[in-house]
């Protein structure tokens, strides 16, 4: 991780644009990376704001064997996922997916209002989530072009998954 050369000023949420994301039709988001517009692709933490539209999900659910990760909902309203068990939110909601925490964790819009919220989060360069539906691992380690693509393993076979984070 590099050190910053210049000093880090404030900045406006709103002077970065939105990136969209979605694969298959069941996940899909847009976002504000505002580390990543302030520091680059060398941060430590990762702050966005995220929309998720009704009827989408954040991704498969997962948890973070060396990554914790929080979210607050700022207005609108989800479901949060965590193992088997669902629990909704709304603004001024807030949750935590601390890291080592075998239970899966997704967020999903039930409703028929788009949700917005802001999620921090760890970035370890030697991060494993696991995908509790699925089975597929994910080894950040493994992957030569972080901002890509990562590969995740499955029973024995490799399969692309392309990551947010």
């Amino acid at each position: 991780m590099s050190v910053p050369t210049t000093t880090i000023k404030p900045i406006s949420s709103h002077d970065i644009p939105w990136t969209e994301w979605s694969e298959v039709p069941r996940f899909g988001l847009r976002y504000r990376h505002l580390s990543l517009a302030t520091i680059g692709p060398d941060y430590h933490v990762g702050v966005a704001i995220e929309e998720l539209p009704p009827g989408k999900q954040t991704a498969p659910a997962h948890y973070h064997v060396f990554e914790e990760e929080h979210v607050y909902i700022l207005e609108g309203a989800l479901t949060v996922r965590i193992g088997a068990a669902s629990y909704g939110m709304k603004g001024g909601d807030y949750v935590c997916f601390p890291a080592g925490q075998k239970a899966g964790h997704c967020l999903v819009n039930t409703g028929d209002a788009t949700c917005r919220y802001v999620i921090v989060g760890e970035r370890n360069p030697n991060e494993v989530s696991v995908q509790t539906d699925s089975g597929k691992v994910l080894v950040r380690a493994l992957a030569k072009d972080r901002a890509a693509r990562f590969p995740t393993a499955r029973a024995g076979s490799l399969v692309w998954k392309k990551t947010v984070r």
